[in-house]
């Protein structure tokens, strides 16, 4: 079973071995999943594992169509910004139906970058759900804003928009909808209220490369979208960012920021920098990297629904197995991850983390997902700060009022007791190897009062 203190970069790399190579060349993954008659015996009590192959390994590259580009910009010199990030610039802007695009060093930049040209900063609160990746509210502490937390709508992981109004103050700013797990916000809903109370929308997308709401990607619905291409995302870098949008300043001006703010196009001045900056340049062979894995996108994104809404619609007939739902006006998901919810009444009392330990020993590798980012010492660390000691008043920087403000009981049992996740790369096989995922969950549920007696030994 899974460390607690194991990182989700280290989970991901043990738990992704082996079929890189052959997923590359089209090869069946089947041919690789071992196990094709189900046990009803649970592996942990003696039975054989239901999946006894290898999932495939994450991220994918192939040698013989991934490294012409790569080894060009290697050998040319060439290293920092330059043609080959315009170009992958100008792709991703084609991919999501943006006009424009910024490509900067990772996601967490690209929401800092945004928020700061869209003129965030201290004094100001920025709406966010409390189900995320820590990235998300360190980027607004980052601006000196305050992150506002709202709680989530358990049934779809994501921020639940009947409660954001209730959030929104004269210092809002901003809402940030993170497409949590490539399952799109309810953006439709999000974008009323915005438009109400006159507040930006940034997307956070980092995990929802191709996602669609009314068939329009997502991180182009609101005034400005921010991607990861981090290692474990489904448009992988290593390290990478980027932010969309479809207005030509407010791009020039990010250019120009993540440039030590030197002109640029609509940003005009004398002689040297105009702007207060930074550096955030991307390098020529991160582009590289990104551009050969774009190639294949859209064909493994087609992979990961096909799978992922075969493999819901058996989970569901479980008792206690509580897939994920759709918001709204969704028309695709990204599915970065495959969430469920877990509820043990249903299990006999088995807990998740025996739930966990059960289906590991199955040979499918799970995961709990986020802890509450709303509860971690980091927030108050922050309002610790010279900076916002200077720009707060010290009621605003009452620590024990602003928790009890920002508490988000459904996320609570939702990180504490319920949610659990697959990585995305377990859906880039196919429906037996579904099958066997459910066929251990099934067998799971079914001896659960056996596991429980047999993990207490």
């Amino acid at each position: 079973m899974q460390s607690k203190k194991q990182s989700r970069r280290e989970f991901l790399k043990q738990n992704s071995i082996g079929l890189g190579a052959v997923l590359a060349t089209g090869m069946t993954p089947s041919l690789f999943a071992h196990t094709t008659n189900f046990s009803e015996t649970p592996a942990l009590l003696g039975g054989k594992p239901a999946f006894t192959g290898v999932w495939p390994k994450w991220p994918m590259w192939n040698p013989e169509t991934d490294e012409k580009r790569l080894l060009e910009v290697m050998r040319s010199g060439v290293w920092s910004r330059q043609d080959v990030v315009g170009e992958f610039e100008k792709k991703w802007a084609d991919t999501t139906g943006a006009k424009r695009c910024l490509m900067v060093v990772n996601g967490t930049n690209a929401l800092v970058v945004t928020m700061i040209q869209s003129n965030i900063g201290a004094g100001d609160e920025v709406i966010i759900p409390a189900y995320t990746f820590i990235a998300t509210a360190q980027a607004v502490l980052a601006t000196g804003a305050m992150p506002i937390f709202v709680d989530t709508d358990p049934e779809t992981f994501q921020i639940d928009p009947t409660k954001i109004e209730a959030k929104i103050t004269s210092r809002t700013r901003a809402i940030m909808p993170v497409h949590l797990a490539g399952l799109p916000a309810d953006m439709v809903r999000i974008l009323e209220i915005a438009k109400k109370h006159n507040l930006l929308v940034i997307e956070d997308a980092c995990q929802a490369h191709l996602a669609e709401i009314n068939h329009q990607k997502v991180g182009t619905l609101g005034d400005a979208g921010c991607f990861s291409f981090q290692n474990s995302k489904n448009l992988p870098i290593g390290e990478g960012g980027a932010i969309v949008s479809n207005d030509e300043a407010f791009i020039d001006r990010c250019y120009s920021y993540h440039n030590f703010g030197f002109p640029h196009g609509s940003v005009i001045g004398g002689s040297g920098a105009v702007l207060s900056g930074n550096k955030l340049r991307p390098t020529e062979y991160q582009a590289a990297i990104g551009l050969a894995q774009l190639v294949r996108l859209e064909e493994q994104t087609v992979t990961r629904t096909g799978n992922a809404e075969y493999l819901k619609s058996k989970l569901r007939d479980i008792p206690g197995i509580l897939p994920y739902k759709m918001c709204p006006h969704v028309t695709r998901a990204a599915y970065h991850l495959f969430p469920f919810r877990y509820k043990k009444e249903e299990f006999q009392g088995l807990s998740r983390a025996e739930f966990n330990a059960a289906l590991e020993a199955e040979g499918v590798p799970s995961w709990n997902g986020y802890a509450a980012l709303n509860t971690m010492p980091f927030l108050k660390h922050a309002f610790t700060s010279k900076a916002f000691v200077k720009a707060y008043s010290s009621e605003s920087l009452n620590y024990d009022e602003y928790a009890g403000q920002n508490k988000c009981p459904e996320n609570d049992r939702l990180c504490n007791e319920e949610a659990v996740w697959l990585t995305q790369s377990l859906l880039l096989t196919g429906k037996s190897e579904m099958d066997m995922i459910f066929n251990a969950i099934e067998k799971i549920h079914k001896n659960a009062g056996k596991l429980k007696v047999a993990l207490k030994k």
